[in-house]
């Protein structure tokens, strides 16, 4: 168990003002319309279509305008921009991206070779010739060919089949080289994009779209990251505990109430020792912020999470965010079920103490496989006792307990009202998986059940 004084009081929840949040609309119907400025533009462009080369042609023109607005797209999703990460959420912007990118690197693909077969029809040639005229001819298409290969490549890496046999670290540095796709693909547009070499006004409006989201990118990846490790000082104050292969850390800092962080939300995480300042890993908060102290509390997963556990106090701390939506923000419903497993635990005991709630309107269930397993037990006592909440433990092996622990028929017997409640889920992905199920068939709708992934 932590022993710091400072965790020793339960919080009130209190009145801070709410910060700014995006909805999901707010970001697809830019995006919709974008697509459909894209279209007008080309359209503008275009007097007339004539023979099957020329269709193929203008087909690897549109497709090449969608692929280039893509691109700006997906960076923007992952410029780590405040009001999307609070409101819209992290993994649900990071799902998008995922599945922006497939569409993105298929128009990529699809733009090459739209543009060779209308070619070679057009000088009555053969796709093997035209390439290679292509290539030889034109230098900014050799640069584009660089850049879609690039494409390709970090698409291929971030298939969730590739993902799983190789380090997160790995992952995350080899996206860098999308950075350096895009530049090249950018110059490319503008050098042989018909829809840009004449027209004036398409060009600065098109240079001005990126230039906006490379600042948006720079600031608030880069900028406000490194202003913010100067800002808060922000060392390690101890390490502590909770249970076998977890432990809690501390880490005190200065103004740390400007960074406006919610229970429920995470930070990007590195911490500046010889073995791990070149990592920088998401965990959740585990306790309500603090003006001076952050808490953060591991399971030994991997040798990052293992390491902390040796991290001396003094140690200095680069901490990126607070990200994520899984807060107070997304609530509905007076009535307020966390539902933790595991280690999934961390942001939900957070939760547990600052979700307003009148006394029996908040219901904590925590899953777990063994007591061993179980952490925060004295706190999460005396938070239920001060707040009037419920607490139920389900410790035990699905045999011990005699089937599905989560199932409908459990769910409903400790809350009969159960379809009344707003839920805020955190665990293992099966776990997850199975709680959401047992919730939509209990009647619980699908837009009062929250959940957060850490899968990107």
């Amino acid at each position: 168990m932590t022993t710091l004084d400072e965790r020793a009081a339960v919080r009130r929840p209190g009145t801070d003002r709410r910060p700014v949040r995006a909805r999901p609309e707010h970001v697809l119907i830019p995006i919709a319309l974008g697509v459909i400025a894209v279209l007008a533009l080309w359209w503008h462009d275009t007097p007339a279509v004539t023979g099957f080369g020329d269709w193929l042609t203008n087909a690897g023109r549109i497709t090449g305008l969608l692929a280039g607005f893509a691109a700006v797209v997906l960076v923007a999703l992952m410029a780590r921009i405040p009001a999307l990460e609070r409101g819209v959420g992290t993994d649900r912007l990071a799902r998008w991206h995922a599945m922006g990118g497939r569409y993105m690197v298929g128009l990529v693909v699809a733009h090459a070779l739209l543009i060779i077969w209308g070619y070679a029809v057009t000088a009555h040639t053969d796709v093997v010739h035209q390439t290679g005229t292509l290539l030889v001819s034109y230098p900014d298409v050799l640069m584009a060919t660089v850049a879609g290969l690039l494409f390709v490549g970090v698409g291929i890496v971030s298939a969730r089949a590739a993902r799983r046999r190789m380090r997160y670290e790995t992952w995350y540095y080899l996206h860098f080289y999308t950075y350096l796709a895009i530049a090249l693909a950018f110059a490319h547009q503008f050098a042989t994009g018909a829809d840009f070499m004449t027209d004036l006004a398409a060009r600065v409006l098109w240079a001005g779209l990126y230039i906006v989201v490379g600042v948006l990118l720079v600031w608030y990846r880069f900028v406000m990251p490194v202003r913010a490790a100067f800002r808060y000082g922000m060392r390690v104050e101890g390490v502590y505990r909770e249970a076998p292969g977890v432990v809690s850390v501390w880490v005190r800092g200065r103004h740390l109430d400007e960074l406006r962080a919610e229970a429920g939300q995470f930070f990007r995480w590195r911490f500046l020792t010889r073995d791990l300042w070149w990592a920088s890993n998401p965990y959740s908060l585990s306790a309500p912020p603090r003006p001076d102290m952050l808490r953060i509390t591991v399971k030994t997963f991997g040798e990052h999470s293992g390491a902390l556990s040796r991290l001396r106090p003094g140690t200095r701390v680069f901490a990126e965010g607070p990200y994520g939506a899984f807060t107070a923000g997304r609530r509905r419903r007076r009535k307020v079920l966390l539902l933790a497993g595991g280690v999934g635990i961390t942001p939900v005991r957070a939760l547990f103490e600052t979700l307003p709630a009148a006394p029996g309107d908040l219901t904590l269930v925590y899953r777990a496989t063994d007591w061993s397993d179980v952490v925060f037990q004295e706190e999460l006592r005396r938070i239920a006792e001060i707040r009037g909440a419920t607490l139920h433990y389900l410790v035990g092996s699905r045999r011990d307990l005699g089937g599905d622990p989560l199932s409908p028929a459990v769910l409903t017997r400790i809350l009969p009202d159960l379809n009344a409640h707003d839920v805020y889920l955190c665990g293992p992905d099966g776990m997850v998986n199975a709680a959401k199920a047992s919730l939509r068939r209990a009647g619980v709708p699908r837009r009062h059940i929250h959940h957060e992934s850490f899968e990107f």
